[in-house]
């Protein structure tokens, strides 16, 4: 993919609306990384203002892709760029921009507020299956050495003989 996503930013150097980078998450860009969510890699994120988050992009990774994508980016529907909205989001828009900016930032709190009990939460139950699972693996291990021992015996008894008979020489004539 990093020919492609070279190939890409190429074609971009020079545009005004659409900017191709990558960050090298091991280094000093380690930071900007987390900030972002980005875990692995590639990771691909879009961003379109006013969106300081970003979205993940989910297409393909081979140029023709990526180029077909980066055609569909640039301005999207804001206050700034009306002229960008469909009809149905430019209504949605306007509504918005109707209520009190005081409810807006609120709702804005309360959204932010209800992600970030929900991020909270996921991290809890991650951290609790984690020392489930640790807990459970200790049992295990200890198991396994208790019970070695009379494995071994049990194994070591049903094992079968080996033939005399058949390690014995004959005498041939």
């Amino acid at each position: 993919m990093k020919p492609a996503w070279d190939s890409l930013a190429s074609e971009y150097a020079d545009s005004n609306k659409v900017i191709v980078a990558d960050v090298d998450c091991t280094a000093a860009g380690e930071p900007l990384c987390e900030r972002f969510g980005i875990e692995g890699f590639p990771t691909i994120k879009y961003f379109n203002p006013p969106d300081e988050d970003g979205e993940v992009y989910e297409g393909g990774r081979d140029l023709g892709d990526l180029q077909e994508f980066a055609k569909t980016l640039g301005p999207g529907c804001s206050v700034a760029s009306k002229e960008n909205c469909t009809p149905e989001k430019l209504a949605e828009l306007e509504a918005v921009l109707e209520t009190p900016e005081a409810s807006r930032v609120k709702e804005l709190d309360e959204l932010a507020a209800e992600l970030k009990a929900a991020e909270e939460a996921h991290d809890a139950l991650l951290k609790d299956l984690q020392a489930q699972y640790e807990a459970s693996n200790e049992k295990v291990e200890a198991m396994k050495k208790e019970k070695a021992p009379r494995i071994k015996l049990l194994k070591s008894a049903n094992a079968k003989p080996k033939a005399a008979a058949a390690a014995a020489p004959k005498d041939e004539v």
